[in-house]
C-alpha cells in the first residue's frame, strides 16, 4: 500500500477516535431568554436516570441560583422536576431544607454530560456524581473527619425505609404512578433515623407520607462516602437489581469512564471541523441535547407502563417514553432517522404500544402515561416520516389504526384528551375550527380556560397531519381513505383570507373575525386564534402544500416579499409590551421568533420561491444571532432536544422543513466539513469550501462529483451516504438552485393531488 494512503489512512482513524467531548457545556442555556431554563443534566444517550444539582425552587434561571438545596435521585419526565433529592451536611444540623442549603460557584464546578462536581462552601463537601442507565452514584467527600449526615427527602407522597446498617430504600409518587428506589452507602452508618416536615424521629427504621425523608450519620470521614442508587418503575426489588446489574464490581471511575466512552461514541457520530471554537461548543452541546430523548425504561426484559398500568415483557425491544411531540417531530426525530433507525423503529413501536394499552395515540408521552399538551397529533408524522424513510421494522398496520381513530374520534381541542366535543363535530362538517369574536365568553365547558381554541392553528396543524396520515393510508392501498384526508389536508385553505393574505380566525357562521390584527389579536399567545405566536408566523404553517402556499400568497416574488416583511415587521406596541402578550416568541427578528417551533422552518421557504440566497442569509443571521456558548446561549425554549436538534442540522446546512416527504431544504453550513457516520458504516460528508462568516452564500455545488443545481436534498442521499461539495462566496450567487421547475418534484413527492 502506497504511504500516502496509509497516512491517510491513519489520519482518518484519528481524527474518529478525537475526543470531541471537550466542546459540550452542559451549562451552555443555563439562563432562560424570557420562560424556561436547561439544568446541567447528566445521563447517558436516552437513558432512565437524569440527575442535576436542586437549585433555589420556584427559580427559573436555576444557573444563576446561589445555593445548592440537594441533589435530584431523578427525573422522570422532561422538564417536569425531579423525584426525591439527597444532601449531604456536616455534624449534626437539622433537616430542613433552606436550612441546609449551601453556596456554591460555577467558577469551581467541572461539568460534563458524564460527569459532574461541585464544592459546596458552606459545608466543605467536594459532591462528585456519575450515572449509568439506570443508576447514579453520588461521592460525598467531606473535609471533616467528625461526622457526617446524608439526608433523603421527597416532595410528594413518598416512603422510606432501612433494609440495613447500609442500605435504603423507598419510592415517590408522580403523577399518579410510582418511581422506586434502592440506595447502597458505602460504609455503615453510626446513626439514621426519619423525618416529616422538621421533626426528626431517631433509631426509626421507615415512614411514609408527604415531605418526609430519611438521614443517615456517619463517622471517621477520612474517606468519601459513594451512595449508590437504582431507580425502577417496577418496584423497589428491580431497583436494586438495576443498580448491581450496572455498578456492581465498578469503581466510581470505572463508571465515569465507561459513560465518557458512551458520549464520545455518540458525539463522534457527527465530525465538524472548519469552525470556530464557539461553533464547536455550541454544536456538540446542542447534539448533547438532542440525544435526550426519548427515553428507554425497560428494565432488563420488563418495562411499566402508565397507559393501563402494568408491567410489561419488552420482547426484546426497548420501551420508550417521553417526547413532546409538537416540538420533537419537525427537527430531533428527523435527526435521530438519521443518526440511529432502529432505535427510532423502536420508539414508533413504543407509540403502538401505547395506543394498544390504552385506546389513543399519545402525544407528549411519559413514563406515567400521556401528557395532553400543545395541539395537533403529529405521531401521524412520526410514524409516515419513519416509514416513508424505511424505518418500517413496526407494527405499522397498528399504527395506522390508532392514528386513524385519533383522527376521527379524539378531540383537537389544545391541552386536552379523549373523545370529541361539538368543535370538533363542527371541524369534521365544515373543515375549520370555529373561532369567538375578541373579548367573548367561551361557550364550551370543555375548552381549556388559559389555552382557548387556538381555532386557526388546530386547522393548520390537522391539516399537515391528515396529509401524513393521507399519505400512510395511501402506502398500505387504504385509498378511500386516503381521499378523504386528502380532502381534510386541504382545510388549511379554509382559514385563508385573501383580502388580507393572513391565516385568520373564522366564526361558526363562516364570516371572518373583525377586527383583526395579525400582530396582536387573540390575547395571551393569540392563543384564541393560534398557539404561542401570531398569525405572521402561523400564517407561513401549511407545512404540506408549501407550492399552494406560495400561490394562495400570489406567487414566488409575492411569497420572497411577505417573508421580507415577516423578518422585518415591528411590534406595534413597546417591545416589553408585546413580550408580555407572547412570552414564547423569544429571539425576535421582526415578527420571526427563533425560539419557537412553529417558526423553525420559516427562513428555508425562501427555497420554495427559489431565492436560496435569501434562506442562506437568513439562516446565518439567526444562528449567529441567537445562539451563543454561554448561560445565555439559547434564544428560547429548549423543549427536549428540539431547539438543539434544529441546531445541528442547519449548522450542518440542511433542515427538514416538512416531515413526510424525504426531503431537506438547504442552507448555510456553520463548518467546512461535516462528516455524518451513518449506522450501516456509509459516510455521508458536506464540505463547503473557502466557508466563513462573510462567505455564507452558495457559488455552486455538486453531489458526488456531478453538478447539482437544487436547494433540497434527499434523505435517501444523506443516508446512501457520499459528498455535497458547496462551494462558498461573499456575494449571493442569485442563479443557483433558482429554476422555479425544481419544485415540481417537490409537488410530486407531497402527493398533492387536485382532488
Amino acid at each position: 500500500m502506497e504511504k500516502w494512503l496509509i497516512l491517510l489512512l491513519l489520519l482518518n482513524t484519528a481524527c474518529r477516535k478525537a475526543d470531541i467531548t471537550q466542546y459540550v457545556d452542559p451549562n451552555i442555556g443555563g439562563v432562560a431568554a424570557l420562560l424556561t431554563t436547561k439544568n446541567p443534566t447528566v445521563h447517558r444517550p436516552h437513558s432512565m436516570i437524569r440527575v442535576y444539582p436542586v437549585t433555589k425552587p420556584g427559580l427559573s434561571d436555576r444557573y444563576l441560583s446561589d445555593k445548592i438545596y440537594g441533589f435530584a435521585v431523578n427525573m422522570p419526565a422532561y422538564r417536569m422536576g425531579h423525584v426525591s433529592e439527597l444532601m449531604p451536611v456536616p455534624g449534626e444540623p437539622g433537616v430542613s431544607k433552606t436550612g441546609n442549603a449551601s453556596l456554591y460557584d460555577h467558577d469551581q464546578e467541572e461539568v460534563h454530560p458524564w460527569y459532574h462536581r461541585v464544592w459546596l462552601e458552606d459545608h466543605e463537601v467536594m459532591v462528585e456524581w456519575s450515572t449509568t442507565g439506570r443508576a447514579v452514584i453520588y461521592r460525598f467527600d467531606f473535609q471533616t473527619d467528625t461526622c457526617g449526615k446524608i439526608i433523603f427527602r421527597a416532595a410528594r407522597n413518598a416512603a422510606f425505609s432501612f433494609k440495613d446498617s447500609v442500605s435504603l430504600k423507598g419510592w415517590e409518587e408522580f403523577q399518579g404512578s410510582r418511581q422506586y428506589f434502592y440506595a447502597d452507602f458505602s460504609k455503615p452508618m453510626d446513626q439514621y433515623g426519619m423525618f416529616e416536615e422538621e421533626t426528626i424521629f431517631r433509631d426509626r427504621m421507615e415512614i411514609s407520607g408527604e415531605r418526609s425523608g430519611a438521614w443517615a450519620s456517619f463517622g471517621n470521614l477520612q474517606d468519601p462516602i459513594e451512595v449508590r442508587i437504582g431507580i425502577s418503575y417496577i418496584n423497589e426489588d428491580q431497583a436494586r437489581e438495576n443498580l448491581l446489574r450496572e455498578t456492581k464490581g465498578k469503581s466510581f471511575k470505572q463508571v465515569t469512564t465507561e459513560s465518557h466512552r458512551i458520549w464520545k461514541e455518540a458525539l463522534n457520530r457527527i465530525r465538524v471541523s472548519g469552525g470556530t471554537k464557539k461553533q464547536m461548543r455550541i454544536f456538540y452541546t446542542s447534539l448533547y441535547r438532542a440525544y435526550e430523548r426519548m427515553v428507554d425504561i425497560s428494565e432488563y426484559g420488563r418495562y411499566y407502563s402508565g397507559y393501563d398500568k402494568q408491567i410489561h415483557q419488552d420482547e426484546g425491544r426497548p420501551f420508550y417514553v417521553d417526547d413532546w411531540l409538537w416540538d420533537t417531530f419537525r427537527s430531533q426525530h428527523p435527526l435521530l432517522s438519521i443518526l440511529e433507525p432502529d432505535r427510532q423503529a423502536d420508539m414508533v413501536q413504543s407509540y403502538v404500544n401505547m395506543f394498544e394499552q390504552s385506546g389513543w395515540m399519545p402525544g407528549f408521552p411519559q413514563f406515567y402515561g400521556d401528557f395532553p399538551a400543545m395541539i395537533g397529533f403529529h405521531s401521524a408524522a412520526l410514524v409516515w416520516d419513519s416509514y416513508q424513510k424505511g424505518i418500517t421494522h413496526f407494527d405499522v398496520k397498528k399504527a395506522y389504526q390508532g392514528l386513524k381513530k385519533n383522527a376521527m374520534e379524539a378531540t383537537m381541542l389544545p391541552w386536552r384528551t379523549g373523545p370529541m366535543c361539538s368543535l370538533d363535530s363542527f371541524y369534521l362538517e365544515h373543515g375549520f375550527y370555529p373561532a369567538l369574536p375578541a373579548d367573548s365568553l367561551e361557550t364550551i365547558q370543555m375548552v381549556h380556560g388559559f389555552e382557548k381554541r387556538q381555532s386557526v392553528a388546530l386547522t393548520l396543524e390537522h391539516s399537515y397531519d391528515d396529509w401524513c396520515l393521507a399519505q400512510l393510508a395511501r402506502a398500505l392501498n387504504e385509498m378511500a381513505d386516503y381521499k378523504y384526508f386528502m380532502e381534510r389536508s386541504l382545510n388549511y385553505q379554509k382559514v385563508f383570507n385573501q383580502e388580507t393574505g393572513f391565516m385568520s380566525p373564522r366564526m361558526a357562521n363562516g364570516a371572518w373575525v373583525e377586527p383583526f390584527d395579525p400582530t396582536l389579536s387573540g390575547g395571551v399567545g393569540s392563543r384564541m386564534y393560534f398557539a404561542e405566536n401570531n398569525a405572521w408566523i402561523w400564517t407561513f404553517n401549511a407545512l404540506h402544500d408549501i407550492p399552494e402556499l406560495i400561490s394562495l400568497m400570489g406567487g414566488n416574488d409575492s411569497f420572497t416579499q411577505r417573508l421580507d416583511a415577516l423578518f422585518n415587521e415591528p411590534t406595534g406596541i413597546a417591545k416589553w409590551q408585546f413580550m408580555g402578550q407572547f412570552p414564547d416568541a423569544s429571539g425576535l427578528n421582526g415578527m420571526f421568533p427563533a425560539g419557537n417551533e412553529p417558526a423553525f422552518h420559516v427562513p428555508y421557504l425562501y427555497n420554495y420561491a427559489g431565492k436560496p440566497w435569501k434562506t442562506q442569509r437568513r439562516i446565518r443571521e439567526i444562528m449567529d444571532m441567537w445562539f451563543d456558548d454561554s448561560p445565555l446561549g439559547l434564544p428560547g425554549d429548549e423543549d427536549g432536544g428540539a431547539l438543539c436538534a434544529w441546531y445541528v442540522l442547519s449548522a450542518m446546512g440542511f433542515y427538514p422543513v416538512t416531515p413526510g416527504t424525504g426531503l431537506y431544504a438547504i442552507g448555510s453550513p456553520f463548518f467546512k466539513k461535516i462528516q455524518i457516520f451513518l449506522p450501516d458504516g456509509n459516510t455521508f460528508t458536506v464540505r463547503a469550501r473557502n466557508c466563513s462568516k462573510q462567505n455564507k452564500y452558495i457559488q455552486s455545488a455538486r453531489l458526488n462529483g456531478a453538478a447539482f443545481n437544487r436547494s433540497w436534498i434527499r434523505h435517501s442521499e444523506i443516508t446512501a451516504g457520499g459528498t455535497l461539495e458547496l462551494e462558498m462566496g461573499d456575494r449571493p450567487n442569485k442563479d443557483w438552485a433558482s429554476a422555479p421547475g425544481v419544485y415540481g418534484e417537490l409537488l410530486l413527492l407531497n402527493n398533492i393531488d387536485k382532488l
